[in-house]
């Protein structure tokens, strides 16, 4: 199990320190009072995560290192974040997420956080990004009928069964981000994978169940008959897919 270390030392609105090293198959969060961090050496081991919170708005590194597999994660918001390195040196498996958030019942799924990424010198296989929307919230599911009450010999008939109700519709996707991204003029074109899908519509809410008739029964002069079973519901209709977010490339 990956270890959790929250990283304290950068709390005020604008952090500088000479180097952040996250250790293999671990995971730090910045602190969330911190608004701009400026390091001169960032490195992010082997299988480790480094999570950067909301409120970070600028991050400038002087030498970026990413192990293989290793990940920097960008915490949803409204705001863009800068990422600027003078020198980033990315291994195989490593990227920079920052993905939306899905939708709950509670709140709506958030877009994929937009970045503005400068990598003035720049040696990796592959440039991967991934700012996909977050999922839409499903539908709630429709409450099933009540059953209807047995016949009796003093009131007569079985009632018949109550109707289920609707399923409610699912929620729509979030949008991808928006990158700016500026890489060196000689870095190929093609070893850049950037994410940036819409999330996943939100699934349809499922209908409610019929409620039973109410039971026969016999009595001594005559017998009354079962109740008819209730409607069932209709189910929901699913949500729409987010918008595809926005890659601008640009040449340093």
């Amino acid at each position: 199990m990956r270890k959790l270390m929250l990283l304290v030392a950068l709390a005020s609105p604008w952090a500088q320190a000479d180097s952040l090293d996250v250790a293999a198959n671990s995971v730090m969060r910045l602190a969330n009072k911190a608004g701009s961090v400026h390091l001169q050496h960032l490195r992010v081991a082997d299988s480790a995560t480094l999570l950067l919170p909301a409120s970070l708005t600028s991050l400038k590194v002087e030498q970026l290192e990413l192990g293989q597999d290793a990940r920097i994660a960008v915490a949803p918001a409204d705001t863009e974040l800068t990422i600027e390195a003078a020198s980033a040196r990315f291994a195989s498996g490593s990227e920079i997420s920052a993905n939306g958030a899905p939708g709950t019942y509670e709140r709506a799924a958030r877009s994929g956080r937009s970045l503005d990424l400068q990598l003035h010198s720049l040696d990796a296989e592959q440039l991967s990004i991934d700012a996909r929307g977050g999922a839409g919230a499903p539908g709630y599911v429709g409450l099933d009928g009540a059953n209807g009450k047995a016949g009796g010999c003093t009131w007569g008939q079985a009632s018949r069964g109550a109707d289920g109700d609707n399923g409610g519709n699912g929620h729509d996707g979030a949008a991808g981000g928006r990158i700016r991204l500026a890489v060196p003029a000689d870095y190929p074109e093609q070893r850049i994978v950037v994410r940036l899908d819409g999330g996943l519509p939100g699934k349809p809410g499922a209908a409610g169940k019929p409620g039973a008739g109410g039971a026969s029964k016999g009595c001594l002069v005559y017998s009354t008959d079962a109740g008819a079973k209730g409607r069932p519901g209709v189910e929901g209709q699913a949500g729409l897919a987010g918008a595809e977010g926005e890659l601008i490339l640009r040449r340093l």
